[in-house]
């Protein structure tokens, strides 16, 4: 699935696919909201870590779990 965060006062969003489901990253996302935790960390499919300032969070777009097309339809 696609994770797109958005931060404040920055212009590009950060980018990236990640094998977690979506209640997963909603919940880790109000778990660490709720907390008032400085962090939330992600991870993608790759295997790289993101560590994004909670007080920085503009908006969090996340994809649908369904798998891309390839090819044509008729």
């Amino acid at each position: 699935m696609e994770i797109r965060i958005g931060i404040a006062n920055i212009g590009r969003e950060l980018s990236f696919e990640t094998s977690q489901s979506a209640d997963d990253v909603r919940s880790a996302v109000a778990e660490a909201l709720e907390s008032k935790a400085a962090f939330v960390n992600f991870a993608d499919d790759k295997g790289n870590a993101y560590i994004v300032p909670t007080a920085s969070l503009a908006y969090i777009e996340i994809g649908t779990e369904e798998s891309r097309r390839v090819g044509f339809v008729a």
